[in-house]
């Protein structure tokens, strides 16, 4: 499903002119990949509703979730209305409803014809609703977290992974002599072993992941009270974890603001600690989509590549990393794409 989603994706990079390249925000494409993608194999496509602004909501939702309000820092009333969630409130409506009206119209097709309803994510979700399970809410929660967090993390690593190769040409040579080799006979290896016969592939996105972490701090509370050196860490503080950080540490990585995806061949993995790489978190709360977004990634990368390259597009700014839940490039990827 994944394979035939970034298939049907890169038919729009041919230039409707004749021209040889297109100019677009890669950035806004990767978003509407990876949903395409999510719908397919989590929803078997039937998200109900309009999905033609998906990749503008996604955006403003993420500007307004998550957003330390300046009510907050005041530790003011919960009563207070804070601006950034009453500027979000529209499009988490949008959402709601969205969500709302899939997960309905599968309990339909459940109760009028069980054996022939998708065995997907949803249904499994549904399946577990009652009064010993989830209530409809956490369904419709757990829907809105895998459309931002399940497709949102890994739209931003693709698009910094082909920034990072726009501007290391040899690093780019190196993947698509491993995508001719692979990929470039009459018959393909099935699209489950890419992930493995792609070691190159694989390791420029986890380079890219490593230089822009999708999520590049992590939050967790103190279960307990803790000593960390002379810090005191209280039972319930929040303590935050800088993916970001860590992984541009000095202490921890030869050239650390270099892309060098060669730190990622298998060869070289094993003198990497585990907790020196955190772009999916570590330990019990490691994130539970991490093999499906390496392979995601590996497939998409693998399409793309193949057939197209993208460098930076003529005067475009170099993008400026910046927070909003995830690593998003300010202003986007403004990319030229040329057929090979």
């Amino acid at each position: 499903m994944m394979l035939s989603q970034c298939e049907a994706f890169y038919a729009r990079y041919e230039a409707s002119d004749g021209t040889a390249s297109v100019r677009r925000d890669v950035s806004h494409d990767m978003t509407e990949l990876t949903y395409e993608i999510l719908a397919t194999t989590l929803f078997s496509n039937q998200i109900v509703g309009e999905q033609a602004d998906f990749a503008e909501d996604v955006e403003k939702l993420l500007n307004t979730m998550g957003r330390v309000d300046p009510m907050d820092l005041l530790k003011a009333p919960n009563w207070i209305p804070r601006i950034f969630r009453l500027r979000g409130a529209k499009v988490m409506k949008k959402f709601r409803k969205l969500v709302g009206d899939t997960a309905e119209e599968r309990r339909r097709l459940i109760e009028r014809d069980p054996e022939n309803a998708p065995r997907d994510f949803l249904t499994l979700l549904l399946q577990a609703e009652g009064p010993d399970g989830l209530t409809a809410e956490e369904i419709e929660d757990n829907i809105i977290t895998f459309i931002g967090a399940g497709h949102e993390t890994t739209a931003r690593s693709l698009g910094w992974t082909l920034y990072c190769l726009a501007n290391a040409p040899h690093e780019r040579a190196l993947v698509e002599e491993e995508l001719e080799s692979v990929l470039g006979g009459e018959t393909q290896p099935p699209p489950v072993e890419w992930l493995d016969l792609l070691p190159r592939t694989r390791a420029v996105f986890e380079e890219a992941m490593r230089l822009y972490p999708p999520a590049p701090s992590i939050n967790r509370a103190a279960v307990q009270d803790d000593q960390w050196g002379d810090i005191k860490i209280e039972k319930d503080i929040t303590v935050l974890i800088m993916p970001w950080t860590v992984h541009r540490h000095e202490t921890l990585w030869d050239e650390p603001a270099a892309f060098i995806p060669s730190r990622f061949w298998p060869e070289n993995r094993s003198a990497m600690h585990k907790y020196q790489y955190l772009p999916f978190g570590a330990g019990p709360r490691i994130c539970i989509g991490a093999t499906f977004a390496l392979q995601e990634a590996v497939i998409a990368l693998g399409v793309l590549l193949r057939r197209y390259r993208f460098d930076m597009a003529p005067q475009a700014k170099h993008p400026w990393p910046v927070q909003k839940l995830t690593t998003q490039p300010d202003g986007g990827l403004d990319m030229l794409i040329t057929k090979r």
